[in-house]
Order: structure tokens, then sequence, then C-alpha cells
């Protein structure tokens, strides 16, 4: 019999998550399911959270939240070495939760967690990062660092429309070197995002070839071009039909990327942006990770 524990992160989707606290409450207490709920207070509590649910017999910690708070309950999950992660998508991009096709109706996404099927998927390290979704340098985590500022000042999702135009001005392209299991490339490139899943930055469809279970790394490097044609590609990534663009984009799959930069630029994983210099290595953890997906 299912144990369910929900950890919800009340500050995701600016506060949206706290309110379903009521909603899970109503939907579970007539089905005969032990479960219980959790609020987060700091950053990395859902970790600890998870930990001592599954010491106390819950077989499902769900992750009611964003990316973020998707992360922390499956590394909770990893360093414990058992259970299974449900995802109630509550924050603003709920990417992971796209490519598992969870629905964004909460009580839809409810369902998924009871009745779903398992997956068994794949999990990245990039240095010494967990991500589960998709990692990577150049023109999204500039857009992060940016959108992250404007923020302070302006409160709505123009925010990162502005981020986007701030960035497309002010973008510099990056001299990298890019170790692709065993394809050396030597370029100047303006994006490369390396993933598990299909999506990221709230729905754009950077890897739409990727499956999340299949044991690779799926890689796309955009090249350096014209800002005017980097214009004209960024609405080509809604629905994954910028890798029809092969001059500019190039799409690999591997099981380890090394990329190695000549000047200090940021890594933005799973919507978390790191600053890092030099090198930075893309690998798949041996064992995975039990998610319940909707099939």
């Amino acid at each position: 019999m299912d144990k369910i524990l929900f950890i919800i992160n009340p500050i995701a989707g600016g506060g949206r998550a706290k309110q379903s606290v009521s909603i899970i409450d109503n939907f579970m207490k007539n089905l005969g399911i032990d479960y219980d709920i959790a609020l987060t207070e700091k950053p990395k509590d859902a970790i600890n959270i998870s930990k001592k649910g599954l010491n106390k017999g819950y077989n499902k910690i769900v992750a009611v939240g964003g990316d973020g708070t998707v992360n922390e309950v499956a590394l909770g999950i990893l360093e414990f070495g058992k259970g299974t992660l449900g995802i109630i998508p509550s924050g603003t991009g709920n990417d992971l939760a796209r490519t598992l096709n969870i629905p964004s109706n909460l009580e839809e996404a409810i369902d998924v967690i009871i009745s779903g099927t398992n997956k068994k998927v794949d999990v990245g390290i990039v240095n010494k990062d967990l991500f589960l979704n998709i990692a990577s340098i150049g023109f999204d985590s500039e857009v992060v660092k940016n959108t992250e500022k404007i923020k302070k000042r302006l409160k709505s999702r123009m925010a990162y429309v502005i981020g986007v135009l701030i960035t497309l001005i002010s973008i510099k392209d990056i001299n990298t070197k890019l170790e692709i299991d065993n394809t050396i490339i030597e370029k100047n490139i303006f994006l490369v995002a390396v993933g598990n899943g299909k999506y990221y930055g709230g729905g754009l469809k950077i890897l739409p070839m990727a499956i999340i279970e299949d044991g690779y790394f799926h890689v796309c490097v955009v090249n350096k071009m014209s800002k005017l044609k980097l214009l004209l590609l960024l609405p080509t990534l809604i629905k994954g039909k910028h890798i029809k663009y092969k001059k500019h984009v190039e799409i690999f799959k591997a099981k380890k990327v090394r990329i190695i930069t000549e000047d200090k630029t940021y890594l933005n994983i799973d919507g978390e942006v790191k600053d890092i210099e030099k090198e930075t290595l893309f690998t798949i953890q041996k064992g995975k990770l039990s998610v319940i997906a909707n099939s």
C-alpha cells in the first residue's frame, strides 16, 4: 500500500503552491491512502524532509513546486537509496513535468501520483550538481541572470521578456572546446544545452529528440550568428523547429560532455544559475531514479 508525502514549497509559483494544501487535503482524505503534507521553510529543506519521510515508511515523495523543489526531493531520494519521486507542477517553469506529461491541473496531477506509471529516468551530474532535466551554458543562463535583476523592480512575466531583449543586445559569443564522447569541436557558440528532458525556460522545446530514460544526454549547440538571425531563431524553439536550421544548430547524443571555455561564464542547472570557469563536465549517474509519469 502506498504511503505518500507531499512536500510543498510555499513560495513556488509566486505563492501558488501554498494554496494547494487544502485542495490536496480535500482530494486525499476520502481515498483511504496514508498521506501527509510538509511545507519547506528554507532552501535545501526538501532534501532532509524527503529523507525523514522515507525513513518513516513513505514510499512516494511528491514535490509540489517548481524544478528547484523537484531537484531537492530527487536528491533526498537518491541519498536515501530508495523511494519514488512524484511531481505536482506548481512553479514558474515546470519543464520536467512537461516531459513526463504531467498535467498542470492540480487534481489531475494528484491522479497521476496515485495511478501513473513508474519510469526509471536518467540522472545527470554537472560537475558536482545533480540535474534531471537540462543544464546549459550561454544565452539562456544570461537571460536568467538578467531577469533576476529585473524582477527586483518588476514582478511580472514581462520581466522575462525584457531579460531576453537585454540579453540579445549584450550577449557575446563564447569561445569553447566541446568534447562530446570522442568528438572534439572548437568553435564560438551562443548556447550549449545538455539534457535528459525536452523542455526548459518554461516550455521551450530545446531538445525535442530527448528520451529521459535512454541512458544518453542529448545536446543542442547553437553556433555564433548575427543577432538578427538569433532573434529570428528564438521563436522556433517553442515547438522544437530550430533543429532544422542545421547551419546554425547542431544536435548530438552522448554519454559524457565536457565544455572548456576561455572566460568566466554562467551555468544554468534546471533554472538555477551558477558561475563557472574553464571546465564543465556532464556525466550520467550509474543508478536511475524512479519517477511517476503520466502514461
